[in-house]
């Protein structure tokens, strides 16, 4: 009798140790996995974002840099990652949208090795050009641009990256040709348009928004839906004479694909939380962003309506990276 007793409170035990498990999570720090440098925009939102997270979590969130490759070394690591909810991905659109159409043998699926948490941000691309360009407007710059097609030139990040996208998406809604000429980071790429020896491009705001002030670039257009509180003067895509352009990057978490549901919930729940927080959001605006706090749904059909968006894109210009 005593060892069917002994059996009975051995399955008891079992039964509730993954419950008590799931009530205790996360009782160790969490990995936060970023597919940038220290340094930039999306690692400057992650130490405004993480610190209310971390606070409402009761554990540390460790932000861990792992640039390089469109974002697909960081991407890799999460999609091997155990499914436990301490590690999780702070991704912008090319590791999850961009790398898997423009790269060969990508280790993950996109849809099937991550599950999405929330969007955190969205941030619109800008096109501008030189001054040197004889062009005041966007309708300006698509007439010049038909009168000689090809001859402008564009700079990009590199191929495949998102501006080198976006611009590809603007000649396609616009009905112009432009030609592209990569570098290899937006630092080169706004250093030869400043010189004169580009004429075009889109980039986020911040980086190049005391260039604009000092007369040294001049904006023709914001591609998102409203335009920016850095520079109010300047319309948006849809104000200057192109409907239905929109294009820029956005900052979100995901987690392993085989995540528990619960887990999800509750990363969800405490992003959304230090995303509204005021001070946070206000952190965010000021790097040229707009706030989002979505939710995992929101984020997954985001994701899958710019996956599709890219293949398009990148089959019409045929961009190849390797």
């Amino acid at each position: 009798m005593k060892s069917i007793w002994s059996v009975v409170v051995s399955l008891v035990l079992a039964t509730l140790a993954p419950l008590a498990a799931a009530q205790a999570y996360p009782d160790k720090p969490i990995r936060v996995i970023l597919p940038v440098p220290a340094g930039g925009t999306p690692d400057v939102l992650a130490r405004h974002v993480t610190p209310g997270m971390a606070e409402m979590l009761g554990q540390s969130l460790v932000i861990d840099n792992r640039g390089g490759a469109g974002g697909r070394i960081a991407a890799e690591l999460v999609a091997r990652a155990a499914p436990d909810g301490y590690t999780i991905f702070l991704t912008s659109p090319g590791a999850l949208t961009i790398v898997p159409h423009v790269s060969k043998n990508v280790p993950y699926d996109t849809h099937k090795d991550f599950a999405p948490i929330g969007l955190i941000s969205k941030g619109a691309f800008l096109l501008l050009v030189h001054p040197s360009v004889p062009v005041k407007s966007v309708k300006e710059l698509i007439a010049l641009a038909r009168s000689a097609p090809g001859k402008l030139n564009y700079s990009s990040a590199g191929n495949g990256t998102a501006n080198h996208l976006a611009m590809e998406h603007f000649k396609n809604v616009a009905g112009v040709n432009f030609t592209h000429v990569p570098y290899k980071g937006a630092p080169q790429a706004v250093t030869d348009l400043l010189a004169g020896r580009v004429s075009v491009t889109m980039n986020s705001i911040p980086p190049i928004l005391a260039h604009i002030k000092g007369g040294r670039l001049l904006p023709l257009a914001v591609a998102g839906a409203k335009r920016s509180p850095l520079l109010p003067g300047v319309p948006t895509a849809n104000e200057a004479g192109v409907p239905n352009f929109e294009a820029g990057s956005w900052l979100g978490l995901a987690a392993p694909g085989k995540t528990p549901k619960r887990i999800i919930a509750r990363l969800s729940e405490v992003m959304v939380k230090a995303v509204n927080a005021p001070a946070t959001r206000a952190r965010i605006e000021a790097l040229g962003a707009d706030p989002v706090a979505s939710s995992p749904a929101e984020f997954a059909a985001l994701i899958r309506r710019e996956w599709e968006l890219n293949a398009k894109i990148i089959k019409a210009a045929g961009v190849k990276v390797d």
